[in-house]
């Protein structure tokens, strides 16, 4: 890859790119090329069947794809690597050539954490960080080609930002990178003391919620500035159209959106519909998003309490789309849980957007979303894991068409006073330019304080 532009850029490294679920990091690259910083993108992954928002066809930035790596999960790792190195071996050789020590010591490391984070002392050492040195091996070389490329950015603190910091050590470039849900709280993930490891090398930390910046600076065994940056939502975008008044016969749609997956609490939603058709309550039900491996226990839970009629499941769309489709609700409810595991959300992007559009939500009061939403001031909140509450919130919010329009209100002021994505992004622009301007990152000056 070659840039004859001589202006300081940051290369983002994603695991994939780019990502129907992940818009809030198509807008941040947008957002942050129109504030004039210069990008690099760098897909590990090259996704397939992803459906396309419009924002990405005014992203500038090049995209460099990684050579595809198969999957080493269920598969003998002397097979997976002779099957893959091939695909790496040209650019290593290369690399380890053009600065030989700083390879070697990143090669060394890579070895002492497969078998330091082994899982037990009689455990195979864990194979993943080989395949992610390997992976940081191509982004080594092709930013020493590219001398503008000053700076690492990774999205996720496990994966993507394991393979940033091996390109650190490679190329001599510092890193950073932006933590968000599981790849925080799952241990497995980040195993012993691997997430301290980044947060100590890393330039500085960026996280979309408090919640998340208490929880990090409480593990972080650093100086490292840790910087609560929203996500943010681009507020002339998600602008609603006024509503028109229901006829009194009309059925009222309860609407949800994200990914079929657990920490969404679907399935208290699912049975918050159950009890509100006992009740004798009217309603159809939306939940709008992509499938995965949870979306067969939603279906089958649809199933046997016998809602087909009522709750539908559309699948993803484009926030093109989505747009339409919360002009359409008249609630929106999304139960988010924690995980056994620990897995949850941070402050789910749909919330913002559905609050952008003057509709009355109800979540639950955890993690960030308390820092988002004010039960009764400009939406609702209800205990996690509780579809009877969640009912309750949801026939409230129907019976009362006032309450509804005055909390939908109050969350669009909301999103426009402390979410607003013109505002939010300039923080972490500055970030960037502290970085490649050579200074000290400080957290008191750079973290966005719109709440």
């Amino acid at each position: 890859m070659q840039n004859h532009d001589n202006q300081a850029q940051v290369a983002y490294i994603l695991k994939g790119f780019p990502r129907t679920s992940e818009t809030f990091i198509t807008n941040e690259i947008h957002l942050l090329e129109t504030l004039g910083l210069k990008l690099s993108i760098f897909s590990i992954k090259q996704l397939e069947g992803q459906k396309h928002h419009a924002v990405v066809d005014q992203i500038k930035a090049p995209v460099t794809y990684l050579p595809q790596a198969d999957d080493l999960t269920g598969r003998s790792f002397w097979v997976w690597l002779s099957e893959n190195l091939p695909k790496f071996t040209a650019s290593h050789g290369r690399l380890f050539r053009k600065r030989p020590i700083a390879y070697l010591g990143a090669l060394l490391e890579c070895f002492s954490m497969s078998i330091k984070y082994r899982e037990s002392w009689l455990d195979f050492p864990r194979t993943v960080f080989i395949k992610e040195f390997l992976q940081a091996g191509t982004i080594s070389e092709a930013v020493l080609q590219n001398p503008t490329i000053r700076h690492l950015h990774a999205h996720f603190c496990h994966g993507a930002t394991t393979v940033s910091m091996f390109a650190s050590r490679i190329s001599g470039l510092p890193f950073s990178f932006t933590a968000h849900a599981k790849d925080i709280y799952l241990k497995e993930l980040n195993p012993g003391d691997l997430l301290q490891i980044k947060m100590r090398r890393a330039k500085f930390a960026v996280t979309c919620t408090g919640a998340n910046q208490q929880h990090l600076d409480a593990c972080k065994g650093s100086e490292i500035a840790v910087h609560r940056i929203y996500h943010g939502l681009d507020t002339d975008l998600f602008v609603p159209e006024p509503r028109e008044q229901s006829a009194a016969d009309a059925v009222p749609t309860i609407l949800s959106v994200g990914r079929l997956v657990e920490k969404k609490g679907f399935d208290y939603l699912v049975r918050a519909c159950a009890i509100l058709r006992d009740r004798g309550i009217k309603f159809n039900c939306r939940i709008v998003g992509g499938a995965d491996k949870y979306a067969q226990v939603i279906k089958q839970l649809i199933a046997d309490l016998d809602l087909q009629d009522l709750v539908s499941l559309p699948g993803a769309v484009t926030q093109e789309e989505l747009r339409g489709i919360y002009q359409q609700g008249d609630v929106f409810a999304l139960p988010c849980l924690v995980v056994d595991n620990g897995d949850r959300d941070g402050i789910p992007n749909v919330l913002v957007e559905a609050m952008a559009m003057e509709m009355p939500v109800i979540s639950t009061d955890i993690s960030g979303i308390p820092e988002l939403i004010q039960d009764q001031v400009n939406g609702l909140l209800v205990p996690e894991k509780n579809a009877a509450a969640m009912a309750d919130a949801i026939e409230r919010l129907l019976k009362d068409q006032a309450l509804r329009q005055r909390l939908g209100q109050a969350a669009r002021q909301t999103v426009c006073r402390d979410f607003n994505s013109r505002h939010t992004t300039v923080a972490l622009k500055n970030l960037f330019d502290a970085c490649l301007a050579g200074e000290m990152v400080e957290a008191h000056v750079y973290c966005a304080e719109h709440s």
